[in-house]
């Protein structure tokens, strides 16, 4: 999908489910990792992730209805935020997604170091390796050592 057939189709989604047109601009923004779309409040320009498009239209499209709650809402004047009862309401009229998938390609996994406690066994789990020879259990001050 181009980001003009993503233009086109935020569009359509606003007069649809919101009867009220989408004036600005909708982008691919393929920096976004962890979040379907984003709303910007200064310009009222929406970034969608292209990572989100794995998930089929329907779910995309809920992406698509959840950043154009924020849009309207704050057009309106309204609460735009998520804990707002605005943004809840309106969200679940039109039936978009709250929270967006998690992808696969946008999370990487972290490689777990294990630490244990020579003295009281303690395990400690540390996504950076530590120095041992430097770093003293936190319970009991005794040695590490490093389990694979």
């Amino acid at each position: 999908m181009t980001n003009q057939q993503l233009q086109a189709l935020v569009e359509e989604i606003s007069l649809s489910s919101f009867h009220q047109p989408f004036v600005h601009q909708a982008i691919f923004n393929s920096r976004l990792k962890t979040t379907g779309g984003r709303y910007h409040l200064k310009d009222h320009h929406l970034d969608f992730n292209p990572l989100m498009l794995d998930y089929g239209q329907e779910v995309f499209a809920n992406i698509i209805k959840h950043e154009l709650c924020h849009y309207h809402l704050h057009l309106a004047k309204k609460g735009y935020q998520h804990k707002d009862a605005d943004f809840k309401w309106l969200l679940k009229e039109v039936g978009g997604l709250r929270f967006a998938p998690r992808s696969e390609k946008s999370t990487p996994t972290a490689k777990k170091n294990h630490y244990i406690c020579t003295s009281c066994a303690q395990e400690y789990w540390r996504v950076k390796q530590i120095n041992t020879k430097r770093y003293v259990c936190g319970r009991c001050h005794g040695l590490l050592k490093k389990c694979s």
